[in-house]
């Protein structure tokens, strides 16, 4: 559902958030595998709500569990673990960017190949999907999903290499865009990192047994090492006869996606190095920096601008109080009849805390703004609440693209910040100021003086408008558009 920028519209507490990927998890050779790979998927529970699925493999044939909603409600009966026999397994937890969220598209996604079984699970998403897969059903491939993940299972089965990693090479170098895979085959765990890293992917170790997954927080849950990321463009195969790392693809500088820091990546997980946490709370010293406030009191809004508030607060020497309580047990939507109720939805998520706020001039932190309806709403409540002045500090640059890499973002047009002045912007949401982060403050943020434009370390489109692939895909759609208007005209 999408919301248009009015203060009367339905209100969809997650509608105005940036959809978080998908996580990825997978381990071989040991015997709780099934189990392990639920608990991993737990800790990526933050990646995706829509839906979960394993799929395990006990030496002579593959078990499958696939299910809509949270991991929790999926795999907390003992009885469905003990179905997925096996020493190793893939599991998925997912939020739908391609597809929609019906069964037959919720991952792992399983195919009988030449040669054996082989499941997928994929964080990302193909900017050549449409097109490889309009291709492969007119060449007479059957689909059963709508997910572009299911492409890979296509061209890994048409493939003519004689061993299956190879099959699987041979697949990777005709797909565009971002991705981590995992998969299993009847002997081995595969996985995949697109070249330029875009999809984060890491290895750990849990006394000898090897897992691939996205976040190193899914190995603190279970007590498993990190050993160490999956390189852009590296194919890892585990097997019995130990770890094998291929690389296919000519090497490139990486770029991951800024997006894991600011956003997506649980904030106790460390990716390349970096604590989420710690670069966090730098953006948020960075920001306080370039954009000071005069004020009492600096408030949150939670969870994701808590560490970026925290930050802010210890830089500009404002105290930090929580004047924003979430309620973390809201459903995934809220409508109701009248309007005089869907004007208290916002409550749902959020409740201002009038003791922290009231008579104040309180600075507001948050990670982004996508469409605008929600931080409108949270500006009101506060004043509501009786705030005396109202400033909004956002802690990552304005977004002014769509992503095409796995984040489900709204249509250029719908985004606030490509519509909007800056002037309009803080006229529209209602606070006394606005500032966001600058993108070399945001780089600066995380280790770099500043944005080099002619090699960005990150893959940062949303702000810039630098997509670092090819969009077939786009460039597709528009040509066939254009093409109709042409025809109709």
């Amino acid at each position: 559902m999408s919301l248009i920028h009015d203060a009367d519209a339905v209100f969809d507490p997650n509608a105005d958030r940036l959809r978080e990927e998908c996580g990825v998890f997978g381990i071989f050779g040991h015997e709780d595998a099934a189990a392990l790979t639920a608990l991993g998927l737990h800790a990526l529970q933050h990646r995706g709500q829509e839906a979960t699925g394993i799929v395990s493999f006990d030496g002579k044939r593959f078990h499958t569990e696939r299910q809509l909603g949270l991991v929790g409600d999926a795999f907390s009966d003992a009885s469905v673990i003990e179905k997925l026999k096996g020493k190793q397994a893939i599991g998925h937890v997912r939020y739908s960017t391609t597809g929609e969220t019906i069964l037959r598209n919720v991952q792992p996604l399983f195919s009988e190949l030449h040669g054996g079984g082989f499941a997928v699970a994929h964080n990302g998403n193909l900017t050549n999907g449409l097109t490889l897969r309009r291709n492969l059903v007119r060449d007479g491939a059957i689909y059963q999903s709508t997910s572009d993940t299911e492409v890979l299972l296509h061209l890994v089965a048409r493939s003519r290499k004689p061993k299956f990693i190879e099959r699987f090479i041979d697949a990777l170098r005709q797909i565009e865009g971002a991705y981590a895979f995992v998969g299993i085959t009847n002997k081995k765990l595969v996985g995949a990192r697109d070249p330029l890293g875009i999809r984060p992917l890491v290895l750990g170790d849990l006394n000898g047994c090897p897992i691939l997954t996205s976040e190193t927080c899914a190995l603190d849950i279970i007590g498993a090492k990190f050993v160490r990321e999956i390189e852009n463009g590296e194919v890892i195969v585990i097997s019995e006869q130990g770890i094998e790392s291929h690389k296919p693809f000519p090497p490139v500088p990486e770029r991951p996606c800024i997006f894991e820091y600011i956003y997506f990546a649980r904030p106790d997980s460390i990716v390349k190095g970096r604590s989420i946490y710690e670069r966090r709370k730098a953006m948020g010293a960075q920001l306080a920096a370039e954009a000071p406030a005069d004020a009492d009191v600096i408030v949150p809004v939670p969870d994701s601008g808590v560490p970026a508030a925290l930050g802010y607060a210890q830089a500009s020497g404002i105290p930090f109080e929580l004047g924003i309580i979430r309620n973390h047990y809201v459903g995934r939507t809220f409508i109701e009849p009248t309007q005089k109720v869907r004007e208290l939805g916002v409550r749902l998520k959020h409740s201002a805390n009038r003791s922290v706020v009231e008579g104040k001039r309180i600075v507001l932190v948050d990670d982004s703004i996508v469409r605008g309806t929600t931080s409108l709403k949270i500006v009101k409540m506060m004043r509501e609440a009786g705030a005396r002045e109202v400033h909004f500090r956002i802690s990552s640059p304005p977004i002014t693209h769509p992503d095409y890499y796995g984040i489900d973002t709204p249509d250029q047009q719908k985004l606030l910040a490509a519509t909007h002045t800056l002037e309009e912007m803080r006229q529209f949401v209602g606070a006394d100021s606005l500032a966001f982060i600058s993108v070399d403050g945001l780089y600066k943020a995380m280790g770099h003086e500043q944005r080099d434009p002619t090699r960005p370390q990150f893959t940062d489109h949303c702000f810039t408008g630098d997509y670092p692939t090819s969009l077939t895909d786009v460039v597709g759609e528009s040509a066939k558009q254009q093409m109709s208007l042409l025809a109709a005209g």
